[in-house]
């Protein structure tokens, strides 16, 4: 993309604009007329600052790459990102110039689009000196500063004061591929709603029941969703996102889910009971080594799993594994027409994403049935106990032992393990990276390979230029990351066990009286918004005209600004609690910290990640460190999609890609033939 082309043709549309709102000079402007002009003439001002911006940013930011011929960083995304704000000014204000004068042109509602760029965009330009102030204080190819607690906590607090609805508002999502805009505009306004029903004694069913009928006034009014949005994550309530992510866990919702993806021959939980193993020692397989099972903060529990295998294979329907599941009738159906194929050679043994804190292998089913069948192998998921509850390390010891009972019981999972590849994203790739990383500690044999999608490799609020993308994220907001990793971290911790959840059926039952009561109140809500919109937005003010902060916010402004960089600042102020826990800094806890010694005894490590991932940087300089021992290790950066992409695989052909490039890696672990059609296809670059 020719930013300087951008530039200049910015400049010259806001002047074509300023020619058609201005008219004759003994003309009076409209009130719209007004506000588009001072839009014009802020964008004209914007653009003039940032051109010299951006073109130092372009001129340096190949240095931190991972290499020449993998690009992707945080300053490439910010730089991205502008251009993508601006090119979206541009069609806007064309489409002004061209219909103002038209019968049919909506005045009110483009002067709002322009405003809440225009917002957005002031926004931009205030992170683009923060990203500036990050570069200056790291050395050339660092993309994370020196640990400086003092630094950090200036650096998050000063962006945790920044006005962030504008970017969920109008602009929701303008940064990613066109296809994905509809789904994080279903995303926010679920959310909205439901947080407006949240507490009451109801099941996740019947309050998403109840969230469709009061989301009228989000649909009509995208200033008071974006405001909402802003208000909630500001100070987030943990146990409120955890239970809106969970969500997806609905029996409902899965089984929708089922019918859309591949259907397999085996699909079932089960539960292994806390016993002691035995593994032969890697250095020396007449040696062996015992295995305890995970005694973190509870004392010694089973750990839960699911098998998933497109093929029925042997070993799979057999008495001893059936006999650790509870399901009835027995989950594999013993169907004399029903082949059993020879056990797989290969293994994947998967760690789901959530943030430490949310889903199950069961919300992450719509992918893992695709790896079963496009890679012909077993795939076993961990249901590993979440945070806040169960901190570290009872997350990671489930894992390694889950890992662990999977190498001595394979031929229970249809598969003869003679190669495994640990896989999972986000939350699950720093498990993959870190129970690997015990495996080397403790003696057991390494996996074949990590296939790690958008993994958090430091869980700490460390400051980064991808990281400032938590400011404008729907799906990874800055005080979502700050909650999972405190959560994680155990600075929220909450002594519980894990409880068991009712049936979907039940809770339902349950529901139903007070479901319908307030099914009528939703119903007045979401038809009086309709009838009467100024009552969402009677309250409401635009982004635009919140140029003077409260005094509080004021009074947290840490970072000086160059004039025209300050930033729009939030009515809702947030407190971003730092870890000051040496936990953050455990190699188990942040692989990125991990001593080189450790590095070295790990197997290839293929990191997928997107280019406006808020975790960017954290898959970058993992993989400078593991090239810097001498690792092995791929980073493959596909363009245009967030956080999350594998759980979006089947909503559009760029999610669809991704997950291909995460399958590409894991046949390549595996060392498993690529398929001819997907041979001749091209896949993302890097």
């Amino acid at each position: 993309m020719d930013y300087q082309a951008v530039f200049a043709a910015v400049e010259k549309t806001c002047e074509d604009n300023l020619s058609v709102l201005c008219g004759p000079p003994e003309s009076p402007l409209s009130p719209v007329a007004e506000r588009l002009v001072a839009c014009m003439r802020q964008i004209q001002e914007h653009g003039r600052a940032l051109g010299p911006v951006v073109a130092g940013f372009t001129a340096v930011f190949h240095h931190y790459d991972l290499d020449a011929q993998t690009v992707g960083n945080g300053y490439r995304s910010l730089v991205k990102i502008v251009l993508s704000c601006l090119l979206h000014i541009l069609h806007k204000a064309r489409y002004i110039a061209s219909n103002y004068q038209g019968a049919f042109f909506r005045a009110e509602h483009n002067a709002l689009e322009m405003e809440a760029y225009c917002s957005a965009l002031t926004q931009l330009r205030a992170m683009l000196h923060l990203a500036q102030r990050i570069m200056d204080d790291s050395e050339r190819g660092q993309l994370f500063p020196p640990h400086d607690d003092e630094l950090t906590g200036r650096f998050v607090q000063e962006y945790s004061s920044m006005h962030k609805a504008c970017f969920y508002g109008r602009c929701l999502g303008f940064q990613f591929s066109p296809a994905l805009r509809p789904f994080l505009q279903t995303v926010v306004i679920s959310m909205m709603s439901y947080g407006e029903t949240y507490g009451k004694q109801q099941s996740g069913l019947g309050l998403a029941a109840l969230s469709l009928l009061t989301s009228g006034k989000y649909v009509m009014d995208p200033e008071l969703r974006g405001e909402e949005f802003e208000r909630i994550t500001q100070n987030l309530d943990l146990q409120f996102w955890k239970s809106f992510w969970n969500l997806t866990e609905n029996g409902l919702i899965t089984g929708f889910n089922r019918m859309a993806s591949k259907q397999v021959q085996v699909n079932f939980t089960f539960t292994v009971p806390p016993l002691t193993l035995r593994l032969p020692l890697a250095s020396d397989p007449s040696l062996s080594i015992s295995v305890v099972p995970p005694v973190a903060h509870w004392g010694p529990g089973p750990v839960h799993m699911r098998l998933i295998s497109y093929d029925l294979r042997e070993g799979q329907d057999s008495e001893e594994l059936l006999a650790l599941s509870r399901a009835e009738p027995a989950p594999v159906p013993r169907l004399p027409w029903v082949q059993r194929l020879p056990r797989s050679p290969s293994l994947v043994v998967h760690f789901h994403g959530g943030g430490f804190v949310a889903q199950t292998s069961r919300s992450h089913e719509s992918y893992l049935r695709r790896w079963s069948k496009e890679l012909g192998v077993p795939v076993l998921s961990v249901d590993y106990s979440l945070a806040p509850e169960a901190p570290f390390p009872r997350a990671l010891e489930e894992c390694f032992y889950a890992y662990c009972w999977a190498l001595n019981n394979c031929q229970l999972l249809g598969s003869t393990a003679e190669r495994v590849c640990l896989a999972g994203d986000s939350a699950g790739g720093n498990l993959c990276i870190t129970v690997s990383m015990k495996a080397i500690s403790t003696g057991v044999r390494v996996p074949d390979g990590i296939m790690a999608a958008y993994p958090a490799t430091l869980i700490a609020m460390d400051v980064s230029p991808s990281r400032l993308l938590t400011l404008i994220d729907p799906l990874l907001p800055l005080g979502v990351l700050a909650k999972c990793l405190n959560a994680y971290a155990g600075v929220e911790y909450q002594t519980a066990a894990p409880a068991a959840c009712g049936g979907t059926l039940s809770a339902l039952g349950r529901d139903t009286a007070l479901l319908l009561s307030d099914l009528t109140q939703g119903a007045s809500n979401w038809i009086q918004s309709f009838l009467d919109p100024t009552r969402s937005t009677q309250s409401t003010r635009r982004p635009s005209q919140a140029a003077s902060p409260p005094p509080a916010a004021a009074a947290a402004c840490l970072i000086d600004y160059p004039e025209g960089f300050e930033p729009l600042r939030s009515e809702w102020l947030s407190v971003i609690q730092r870890l000051s826990s040496p936990v953050v800094r455990n190699p188990f806890v942040s692989p990125l910290l991990a001593p080189d010694a450790l590095l070295k005894g790990l197997p290839p490590v293929h990191i997928v990640t997107s280019g406006l991932d808020p975790l960017l940087d954290d898959s970058v300089m993992f993989g400078r460190r593991l090239r810097a021992t001498g690792q092995p290790v791929s980073l493959t950066v596909v363009p245009d999609l967030p956080h999350g992409f594998l759980s979006l695989s089947q909503l559009a052909k760029e999610t669809e890609a991704a997950t291909a490039a995460c399958m590409a890696r894991m046949r390549e672990v595996l060392r498993l033939e690529e398929p001819a059609a997907a041979a001749e296809s091209e896949g993302p670059s890097g």
